[in-house]
């Protein structure tokens, strides 16, 4: 447990970070107006930014583009309680996506909500407005339901629930609001859509600042596209390449390694669909982003806006010939979209510094004005933003990533898996959960360094450990093979990461 900073020579790397995060940019008297785009699910290695040409052209390519975003959980609500707190999992402790995981749980609402980026901005004058998903199960009856409005928002147009397009709940300001499955009037991108407009219709240039949140369904499943998007990307299918269609073999935990190989014809053809709807769901963000960003133009708020757009964590689709899901440990589970622009941002920038979710909120809260709250165990990416350096500004190489199975007694159509500890088990029952599929992972991005080394928690206490240098697809399992120096000082650092907590989570790079 690192408890304090006294006599360690890793707190000189600390105050680094503390004194390049103290630089809060001051391009005008006004403190910035901040626009945050969060998607649902969407990936980054299978290619998904292809399908959002209208907000690569707005805000990638006016600003940043991160090729190594990661998350500090592949699955919803840990993430985004992430991406909300801050924090680590392990240290806001909403480990999965029921209410007796923490998942917006009164636990959840007392210990973090009030400590939670909106309320920073809120207590600096901001104006803040959510739309859409929040936590997965925001609004149920046994939370508080939707009366409940997490502090900090002056607007608030909360899903109830998990992400879906017709047939949802929303709270409106503590009021519920039912919506059926008319597309003009119900379809939840555009709803989104509409209620930012709203908000944003009402902001002036000379105004207070303001925080806009629009937090889509896309590209979750149950995957519903618009319907003037049916029929686009017709001729596409998902990505063969990589680890696609290819069997796990003995250096991978038992849950990857009971996939069917080769896929069977159906899911192969299931595969297909779900990965051209998952980007057709992706072109109503991107008429919603233009919308925003051309409104914020019209209103000359331009120069003085930042634009954020991500997601909350990744997807597979056939990958070690997994069908569908997320909740693995390899990259394509754990990377995730991020681009960034606004004022003081150069245009046309692609870094590969190393940032997460947890990074997201001291960010906002920096570029407010104030400094990050001592809490967070995440980093402000302003250095990286403001750098007017050819090379990647670098505010951490190690970070955590973790994970915590779940399971069903029952799953539907399986009744081979009764209280087998197993869940997320579709085509021809494969499963890509269970309850013993939970690790911590450490992730090394460093120069000449590009290590994973993963704990899992099961009844062996099986070790995957990948060189992606040298094995981007994450095949080969070095952990018997590699240097056992290098070993044990990666198995340290996770030891050390995953009971890190605020400033102690900023560790130095490793010397290895």
């Amino acid at each position: 447990m690192r408890d304090g900073c006294i006599g360690q020579p890793r707190c000189w790397y600390i105050l680094g970070v503390i004194l390049i995060t103290s630089y809060i940019p001051t391009t005008t008297a006004k403190p910035p107006n901040i626009v945050f785009i969060l998607t649902d699910d969407q990936d980054y290695t299978l290619g998904s930014q292809n399908a959002i040409k209208k907000i690569t052209n707005l805000i990638g390519s006016q600003g940043i583009i991160f090729n190594n975003m990661f998350v500090s959980s592949p699955l919803c609500c840990p993430s985004r309680s992430s991406i909300f707190s801050g924090k680590y999992v392990h240290n806001h402790m909403a480990a999965n996506n029921s209410v007796d995981g923490n998942c917006s749980s009164y636990a959840w609402q007392q210990a973090e909500e009030p400590h939670a980026f909106p309320v920073y901005l809120k207590n600096q004058g901001y104006r803040t407005f959510f739309s859409g998903k929040y936590l997965n199960l925001y609004g149920f009856p046994q939370v508080g339901g939707p009366q409940h409005v997490p502090p900090g928002w002056d607007w608030w147009v909360g899903l109830v629930g998990n992400s879906r397009y017709y047939n949802y709940d929303l709270s409106v300001n503590g009021t519920r609001e039912s919506h059926g499955n008319d597309y003009k009037n119900d379809y939840l991108t555009d709803v989104i859509h509409r209620r930012g407009m709203e908000f944003l219709n009402q902001q002036s240039a000379d105004g207070d600042p303001f925080f806009m949140m629009l937090s889509t369904p896309a590209c979750h499943e149950p995957f519903t596209p618009a319907p003037q998007y049916a029929d686009n990307f017709t001729g596409m299918v998902a990505p063969r390449d990589g680890s696609y269609n290819k069997h796990g073999d003995e250096g991978k935990h038992w849950l990857i390694r009971q996939a069917i190989t080769p896929m069977p014809n159906d899911t192969v053809i299931l595969v297909d669909d779900i990965f051209r709807n998952r980007w057709r769901t992706l072109l109503s963000v991107d008429d919603m982003v233009e919308d925003v960003y051309n409104t914020v133009k019209a209103k000359n708020m331009i120069d003085n806006t930042y634009f954020i757009f991500s997601s909350d964590n990744g997807f597979h689709l056939g990958q070690f010939s997994m069908p569908y899901d997320k909740r693995q440990l390899y990259e394509f589970d754990v990377r995730v979209p991020l681009m960034i622009s606004g004022p003081g941002i150069k245009p046309g920038q692609v870094s590969s510094a190393p940032v997460m979710n947890i990074d997201l909120g001291p960010t906002f809260v920096e570029l407010s004005g104030q400094s990050v709250p001592a809490q967070m165990d995440g980093v402000s990416m302003v250095p990286i933003l403001m750098s007017d350096s050819s090379t990647d500004v670098v505010t951490r190489e190690n970070f955590l990533v973790e994970h915590y199975g779940e399971h069903l007694v029952d799953n539907p159509g399986c009744p081979q898996l009764h209280n087998q500890g197993m869940m997320v088990c579709h085509s021809h029952c494969e499963c890509q959960d269970s309850w013993n599929n939970t690790y911590s992972c450490l992730r090394v991005i460093g120069q000449g360094k590009n290590y994973k080394y993963c704990q899992l928690e099961d009844l062996v206490n099986f070790v995957e450990v990948y060189d992606l240098d040298k094995d981007p697809y994450e095949f080969d399992n070095i952990v018997n093979t590699a240097d056992q120096q290098l070993i044990a000082t990666l198995k340290q650092e996770l030891f050390d990461l995953s009971r890190c907590s605020g400033i102690a989570c900023k560790s130095p790079p490793l010397n290895i």
